[in-house]
């Protein structure tokens, strides 16, 4: 470790798989939901364990994030952290705030936990993924400006990167388009509009500048390629991400009254979205077969090909499947929009951070060469659990999405079938999904035990 002060990092990753291992075990628990209906009914009906299941993914996604860049900026900017009481302070504002949220949509039934926290003096609740209570919305954004103005404070008074700007400028987006979240419109079609500016925009455009800037760093420690070889391909994938992302926005204004130009717009842009994935595969793997170094840690390599590549089937395959106009006008809102969004967060945020935390918090925990051989070997088995897990998870999805659509969607009214007996229909693949689920909980298990593995001693 090279500089003391990356050592706040270490919270904000230990916090962040915590946090995944509940987000898993909701989303479990939802799948049973799915196949018995009254499962811990009354207790955890479905909509608290969904609002509960996504917003515990996005907060772990914001702690895995802050973790990388608080480990990341020091070195990128050769000198210490501006202020790491501030990052201290910041974590534990944002654990206090999550805690008691999610405590909320457990123990309050959401109607009342709106009167409770005065929504109505300033409405923003009641929206999917934003279903945060406003002082919650107010807190995060407190957390967010100290985060940057740390960061930031770092690279003014340090030297400047390529990755610290693309960082940088991602972060700024993330924290401007969460401002949205805070509009409010009695028009649906505005308020859809402003929403999708918070939810496709993060995801979609400056989570990614994140994602690529925090690839480049790990790649750059492992491979030993010089920067400008990096430069080069950090700024194509930018540009496409970038071009691609913020037109992209379209395709989630088909059939919700928007003009119909949109239907082009959104197809055309969703077309090319694929390609700053697909590049990110290239940009790994030229990486690699260009490396001047061999490093040790060969498992946060491994972690860095699995994003490049799952983050490309889920976001970029997956994705395209069924953003095009006329094919979204029978798969919207069905399972496939599922297998979409759990391999495409999992392929390209979820991995990334694992990479970032695999890399780095051997160096915190003072292995600077990266966990033992046994140790990464246990830590092996663990990716691949998840990463099968996932896959067939998503498979299983889209299985069920492509039911939904030949039995609800495509025959005419006179013909189609009820949505609930249609989901009855498809209780068999929702048991795979369950079990595919589990195999990615015990993945991530067998990730946590990898952390207690030490090398066998060898006898004199």
């Amino acid at each position: 470790m090279k500089y003391s002060s990356q050592m706040v990092a270490k919270p904000y990753f230990i916090f962040a798989l915590i946090l995944l291992a509940g987000e898993i075990l909701f989303g479990l628990t939802m799948s049973i939901q799915y196949i018995y209906g009254d499962f811990l009914f009354p207790a955890i009906p479905f909509n608290a364990l969904r609002m509960v299941h996504v917003n515990l993914l996005i907060v772990l996604l914001l702690f895995g994030f802050m973790g990388s860049t608080y480990y990341l900026i020091p070195e990128e900017a050769e000198r210490e952290l501006w202020s790491p009481l501030l990052a201290k302070i910041t974590f534990w504002v944002f654990v206090v705030a999550g805690v008691l949220t999610i405590l909320g949509y457990l123990l309050v039934p959401y109607a009342e936990l709106t009167k409770i926290t005065m929504n109505d003096l300033w409405p923003t609740m009641g929206r999917e993924f934003l279903e945060q209570p406003t002082i919650t919305k107010i807190g995060i954004v407190i957390v967010v400006l100290s985060y940057l103005l740390n960061v930031t404070m770092t690279v003014i008074k340090g030297r400047k990167t390529t990755i610290s700007i693309i960082l940088l400028t991602g972060l700024f987006g993330l924290a401007f388009f969460f401002l949205f979240a805070f509009y409010f419109s009695d028009n649906m079609i505005m308020d859809k509009f402003f929403w999708w500016f918070v939810v496709h925009l993060w995801v979609e455009a400056t989570w990614e500048l994140i994602l690529g800037a925090l690839l480049a760093f790990v790649l750059i420690k492992l491979t030993g390629v010089d920067r400008e070889h990096i430069d080069k391909w950090l700024y194509l994938i930018i540009a496409m991400t970038l071009i691609a992302g913020l037109a992209g926005t379209g395709h989630h204004f088909f059939y919700m009254g928007a003009p119909g130009y949109w239907l082009w717009i959104g197809s055309i842009a969703s077309a090319a979205e694929p390609i700053p994935f697909f590049l990110m595969i290239l940009f790994a793997y030229s990486m690699i077969k260009n490396r001047r170094i061999q490093d040790d840690n060969k498992i946060a390599l491994t972690w860095a090909k699995g994003t490049a590549v799952v983050g490309f089937l889920g976001a970029g395959v997956w994705g395209f499947m069924h953003t095009l106009a006329p094919v979204d006008y029978y798969t919207h809102g069905t399972q496939l929009t599922a297998a979409h969004g759990h391999l495409s967060f999992f392929g390209a945020y979820v991995m990334i951070v694992f990479t970032m935390i695999s890399y780095a918090m051997p160096i915190l925990r003072g292995r600077p060469h990266g966990n033992c051989e046994k140790a990464q070997k246990v830590e092996l088995v663990s990716f691949w659990l998840m990463v099968i897990g996932m896959i067939g998870l998503t498979v299983a999805l889209t299985v069920a999405g492509v039911m939904q659509i030949e039995m609800q969607r495509i025959p005419d009214s006179a013909h189609a079938m009820a949505f609930m007996d249609v989901q009855s229909k498809m209780t068999a693949v929702y048991i795979v999904r369950s079990l595919f689920g589990l195999m990615t909980f015990t993945g991530l298990l067998v990730y946590f035990y990898s952390f207690f593995v030490k090398e066998d001693k060898v006898a004199a």
